[in-house]
């Protein structure tokens, strides 16, 4: 079968639509079409219906997806291993999400060196969007990312569970709408925080990337939800105050890889990710400023601590 029949299939079940696979191909949905019934003539059952919605597989298609995968990931291998840079006995492409890149993703290459130093490695930075669609597609071999899809083909393992904090600028005791930024860590971080939360449901300023808010909060001021280990260092200079009694919220990390893939490059990579995450850990020192509650001899006369 030609190989672009094999990815046309992959990118419907990608976006679930003819329409969407043929903007990201950059052909017309009557080519998408066309090849979809050439892959169904030849295989000789229907792969998908279509509804308003997009389109769905049958039986016959969530069969043949596995098939898609190795048809298309084997010729992806085809293409790098024979490109191996001299001294290397195999290629291994990862991805993950910016957050994740310092440090664990660069310890991971770290320990990649020193444990397998035969295999060849291509790194990509990515949104978890794109990250899932590479690894679907064979382009990537191991993501790792925040909150995966759970897709036909893939396995995903939980590898370590960072912690979300409260951070602050301010010697405020309470989170204030007008300062407060809202980092976007997905739909169950919102749940929970809004919750808990919910006068900060509509703050002034929403960024989709902990980076980004790390920066502002440090450059103008406010307060939010950062990830423990990217806030320790400033937390430590005083820069950074941890808000008293604001919950930490649990923010698991995952690697996801085909079912299918290459084991014998899968599996020392996969070891040295899951010590490297092991050695990171979260704990976390009891010394680090919060804010306090004024002393009783700060207090004026007449008041009582609350």
């Amino acid at each position: 079968m030609d190989i672009q029949l094999a990815q046309t299939f992959l990118d419907i079940v990608s976006t679930g639509s003819f329409v969407r696979a043929a903007k990201r191909l950059n052909v017309s949905q009557t080519t998408v079409s066309a090849r979809v019934r050439l892959i169904e003539s030849q295989l000789g059952r229907t792969l998908f219906v279509r509804n308003k919605a997009g389109a769905a597989l049958t039986p016959a298609g969530k069969h043949f997806l596995r098939y898609a995968q190795v048809l298309v990931q084997v010729w992806r291998r085809a293409c790098q291993q024979v490109a191996l840079p001299t001294g290397r006995h195999g290629l291994l492409t990862i991805g993950g999400e910016l957050s994740l890149w310092n440090p664990l993703l660069l310890n991971w290459l770290v320990a990649m060196r020193r444990s397998a130093p035969g295999i060849a490695l291509r790194t990509e930075v990515s949104v978890p969007g794109e990250l899932m669609r590479q690894v679907m597609e064979g382009v990537l071999d191991i993501a790792v990312l925040y909150q995966p899809q759970q897709l036909p083909g893939l396995k995903v393992e939980e590898i370590l569970t960072e912690s979300l904090v409260c951070v602050t600028t301010s010697g405020k005791r309470q989170l204030d709408e007008r300062d407060y930024v809202y980092v976007d860590w997905g739909s169950g971080f919102s749940a929970r925080h809004n919750l808990r939360f919910p006068h900060l449901a509509n703050p002034g300023l929403f960024v989709d990337l902990g980076p980004l808010g790390l920066s502002y909060i440090l450059r103008c001021g406010g307060s939010g939800y950062l990830r423990a280990r990217s806030v320790r260092p400033y937390l430590k200079s005083g820069q950074l105050r941890l808000v008293p009694r604001a919950p930490r919220f649990s923010y698991p990390v995952h690697a996801v890889y085909s079912a299918s893939g290459d084991n014998t490059l899968l599996e020392p990579a996969l070891r040295a990710l899951r010590a490297v995450a092991a050695a990171e850990g979260d704990e976390w020192p009891s010394d680090l400023p919060a804010i306090k509650a004024p002393s009783r001899a700060s207090r004026p006369r007449g008041t009582k601590a609350r």
